[in-house]
């Protein structure tokens, strides 16, 4: 099973790695396609038993409770791409010579021979965006697109289904990419690189090298963020195909062959004739929603891509004004005695935090969650002139409130020390304390949720319930 298309996979012995939203799906298509599935499962509960009982009934063989063991006569591991590259299974698949791919290789080698190209989007935070204004531009282009991978449409029903697509804008996780090692985007982009997952990966520089995957191979434009040199370099070590150029995009003035920004005005200096002397106008900033630096930035690699693809620049701006952000990304709760309340639940590390906490002038930052081995010195420095009082929640907001101790000790700290769900309606009071009118009260807790919460959605909800609370008592 090297490269190119496998066609013929009657009677083929394949291990799906995991129950979850990709091998599930996985396990059906390639039964449909005549190979002989075993899927393996860490897990065995209630609800890893139903699962199991649905795929038995098809005819395919699930092993709870037992994901280590190599299934003897394996020709291909399908793997969920969560599951870690140093698990007992992929050594044994390793030794045995049997290749592993994850489920964006799965999709990818089952397009058909006039699979509409991928637009691809990676980095550590920013891609659900980015990948979702992409499909706004193309859209307002007139092309038939969908947001896919990590997010939206499942990629295995895009290259599948129905649906006849011109184009696919698609973001792809670091674990995604380590297991998908053919994939070859039309144009690609990292938004930037951060430490984050070190504890699945093992370095940073292992980190770097998966993201980095993304531009192998590209054809029209790797597109990497200016003030991330990171980036940049990846772009440099990427074997790419003849004629692909390296796009920058830049919060600056954009030299030849970038985007960038000009007195308010989003212009592209890339895709344009003579791009020494000349400049395209694709949008004002004031198009993008929210027009915090951080997001005109996700706009200006949405641009560079949709430009890379050949589309027009009317459609950049009209599929930018045609965007709406996910909720909990920098929502707008409400004003308060003066206050705005702002929702960034899903700041869960300390990259997504700095760049929330970029945003407002006078904060009143509510943090704290789980902090996945994360180190908070930085985003405290740099944050801290913005800051006129803290509140920590959470497991781990002692590493956040020795950071502040350290590099911001004239900062007011309410440390609640609480971690269940009432903790956020004491903390959304406590903020209101510390708030002067024109200050803003900014949940980004720069830490993960599920150590009071479901997920950083819920997280976000109750945050905002507690701030409907405050003002219907106002």
């Amino acid at each position: 099973m090297g490269s190119g298309q496998v066609t013929d996979w009657q009677g083929k012995n394949v291990t799906v790695a995991g129950l979850g939203v990709s091998g599930i799906p996985a396990a059906k298509v390639l039964h449909g396609l005549g190979a002989k599935i075993t899927v393996v499962n860490d897990g065995d509960d209630a609800r890893a038993r139903a699962q199991a009982a649905e795929l038995e009934a098809l005819g395919i063989t699930v092993r709870l409770g037992d994901g280590a063991t190599l299934p003897e006569g394996t020709d291909l591991i399908v793997t969920a791409p969560g599951w870690k590259p140093d698990k007992p299974l992929f050594t044994a698949a390793r030794a045995a010579g049997v290749p592993v791919w994850g489920d964006v290789e799965l999709a990818w080698r089952l397009r058909g021979p006039d699979a509409a190209p991928w637009l691809a989007v990676t980095g550590t935070n920013g891609k659900t965006t980015t990948v979702q204004m992409l499909a706004s531009i193309l859209k307002a282009a007139g092309l038939r697109t969908a947001a896919v991978g990590n997010i939206g449409v499942s990629l295995l029903d895009a290259v599948l289904g129905e649906e006849q697509y011109d184009v696919l804008a698609v973001e792809l996780s670091s674990y995604q990419l380590h297991w998908a090692p053919s994939l070859r985007a039309h144009s690609a982009a990292v938004l930037n690189l951060a430490p984050d997952h070190l504890d699945w990966h093992g370095s940073m520089e292992a980190y770097a090298a998966d993201k980095g995957r993304i531009y192998e191979g590209n054809r029209v434009a790797c597109v990497y963020n200016v003030a991330d040199k990171a980036t940049e370099d990846l772009v440099r070590e990427a074997d790419v195909e003849e004629g692909c150029r390296a796009i920058g995009f830049t919060l600056g003035t954009p030299a030849p062959s970038q985007l960038g920004v000009v007195e308010g005005v989003l212009v592209d200096r890339a895709f344009v004739e003579n791009r020494q002397k000349n400049a395209q106008e694709l949008a004002e900033v004031t198009d993008v929603n929210p027009p915090a630096p951080h997001n005109v930035a996700n706009a200006l690699a949405a641009a560079a891509l949709a430009r890379a693809y050949g589309v027009p620049p009317q459609a950049v701006r009209d599929g930018l004004r045609a965007f709406t952000p996910d909720a909990h990304r920098i929502a707008h709760v409400a004003d308060v005695d003066g206050v705005a309340y702002i929702d960034d639940s899903k700041a869960t590390n300390t990259h997504a935090a700095e760049a929330s906490l970029a945003a407002y002038e006078s904060i009143v930052w509510i943090a704290g969650g789980l902090a996945k081995g994360a180190v908070f010195e930085e985003l405290v420095t740099k944050s801290a002139g913005r800051l006129r009082g803290v509140v920590l929640i959470g497991a781990d907001r002692g590493l956040i409130r020795e950071a502040l101790a350290r590099h911001a000790p004239e900062v007011p700290v309410v440390d609640l020390d609480r971690t269940d769900t009432g903790a956020m309606l004491a903390a959304v009071q406590e903020a209101r304390r510390l708030a002067q009118p024109g200050d803003t009260v900014l949940l980004a807790p720069a830490c993960a949720s599920m150590d009071m919460f479901v997920n950083y959605n819920q997280r976000g909800d109750v945050f905002a319930e507690a701030v409907r609370e405050l003002g219907a008592g106002a």
